[in-house]
């Protein structure tokens, strides 16, 4: 295989994992921009819809094709039901006490997936039957096209859902002000609600996406939600489409560090990215400065 066929190969596998990226760090940023709430349990709310599907998938034997929109659903009520439970009685509390909050979250459902599934690793089937088709000297994985498009059009979904609906308009509003939003008659209650529903599907997407190409556990979105971070925080922790750059540029370069340089070191690259980011672009490549609300 030729330099130019394997940068190619590299840059789809490098998209494929972008996507992954992206959707933990779309999660992040809009629950962030929204409520303030950095979410540590948001790979746990998507690891849980994955053991929804993994459940329809092995069990009552449904179709991946079912069975993914069904996690999703579920996901979206696990999200509704964090905020009504747990997020809006403690509507009082400090940034650094829902901080606190999430982590407790986290550990909590990752001890029930623990109790429920088990520690033991599980085989999620794939999206479609994986197969490598070639174009010139090019070898692609088909699971890999398949995840890089599916990532896409999820988040065009989301861009059509704050773009064009009542529902994006609010939340958009609802992020900029949310007391001028509910002085206007906006359902701010309803608003956020939606906004942690939605942010758990999208953990759930990405965790969907993510566990054929490894091995369900109650652990295995660790790594995805720590480069989700570091993907916001390039791209901007208020900006969507930020998010989005943040993630490919993250999946790519990761993928041609561990080709061209050392596997060892792809590891901790992502943080070597984002300390630099952080020292040049304090507010990620395409945020900007918070301004203080009064």
């Amino acid at each position: 295989m030729s330099g130019l066929d394997q940068l190619a190969q590299a840059l789809v596998s490098g998209a494929s994992m972008g996507s992954v990226y992206a959707l933990v760090a779309l999660g992040l940023v809009l629950l962030y921009r929204t409520t303030r709430i950095l979410n540590f349990a948001h790979g746990d709310l998507g690891v849980a819809g994955t053991f929804v599907a993994y459940t329809l998938l092995t069990q009552l034997r449904l179709p991946f094709g079912l069975a993914f929109p069904l996690a999703l659903v579920a996901a979206a009520v696990i999200g509704m039901l964090v905020y009504l439970l747990l997020v809006r009685p403690a509507k009082n509390q400090t940034e650094l006490g829902l901080l606190i909050l999430t982590l407790g979250l986290a550990l909590a459902l990752g001890g029930l997936d623990a109790l429920v599934f088990g520690t033991d690793n599980k085989l999620v089937p794939t999206v479609v039957a994986d197969r490598i088709i070639r174009f010139g000297g090019v070898s692609l994985s088909l699971v890999s096209i398949v995840t890089s498009l599916l990532g896409v059009v999820l988040m065009l979904a989301l861009w059509a859902l704050l773009s064009f609906t009542k529902l994006g308009v609010a939340m958009r509003a609802v992020a900029q002000r949310e007391d001028v939003a509910e002085a206007m008659g906006l359902p701010v209650r309803t608003v956020l609600m939606a906004t942690w529903a939605a942010a758990a599907v999208l953990a759930a997407a990405a965790a969907l996406l993510f566990a054929p190409t490894t091995l369900l556990n109650p652990n295995m979105m660790l790594d995805p939600l720590s480069k989700g971070f570091v993907a916001a925080v390039i791209g901007g922790m208020n900006s969507l489409p930020g998010a989005v750059v943040g993630a490919y540029i993250l999946g790519v370069l990761e993928l041609l560090v561990g080709l061209y340089v050392s596997l060892e070191f792809k590891a901790s690259f992502a943080f070597l990215v984002v300390v630099i980011v952080l020292v040049l672009r304090p507010h990620g490549l395409l945020g900007r400065a918070d301004v203080k609300r009064v």
